[in-house]
């Protein structure tokens, strides 16, 4: 019997903010921030980044839009968003993983160390602590989604390389077609 396969999509951004550009300088990055949804319309959209869009230190798990928060603030957001279809068992998974940060969001914070550090490639492994692209595996791991081909201290841009990826847009984040 076959399984209905469910989608996810991966979103990469640059901003253009400073915090990006010095990820994109010091990385030699295309992108600067990962975010992970659950539908198409990016309605469902999550990640660990800034609570408040005029503060880069600022931030933990948080639930992204297109139209509010930083990317409102941000209109000129670049974008380039990955469909990757899954078992429904996986995507439960992941949903589930969401929803249990959802209801505990106050007890995780932004791995500013981590973030740092993965410019590097040093690894820090601290509990409820996670920057974007960090996050994102974490979702995928809890999914049992294949990663192998990605490093262990990942990066936005290590995202594109996610095995049965495949791009649907890129361009302002703003003209995606939702």
């Amino acid at each position: 019997m076959e399984t209905e396969k469910k989608e996810i999509f991966i979103v990469l951004t640059n901003t253009g903010t400073l915090l990006s550009s010095i990820i994109r300088v010091v990385k030699k990055a295309e992108y600067g921030h990962a975010s992970i949804s659950l539908d198409k319309g990016l309605n469902q959209l999550y990640s660990f980044g800034r609570l408040h869009p005029y503060n880069a230190f600022c931030g933990r798990f948080v639930r992204e839009g297109i139209h509010f928060g930083t990317f409102k603030r941000f209109k000129d957001t670049d974008c380039k968003i990955y469909k990757l279809l899954v078992e429904n068992s996986q995507y439960q998974a992941m949903v589930a993983r969401i929803t249990e940060m959802t209801k505990q969001k106050k007890k995780y914070k932004f791995n500013i160390q981590g973030l740092f550090l993965a410019a590097f490639n040093f690894r820090t492994n601290r509990r409820y602590r996670f920057y974007c692209s960090e996050f994102v595996k974490h979702i995928l791991e809890a999914g049992n989604v294949d990663i192998s081909n990605l490093p262990k201290v990942v990066q936005p841009d290590h995202l594109q390389q996610i095995k049965g990826a495949s791009i649907i847009y890129q361009g302002l984040l703003r003209d995606y077609p939702a």
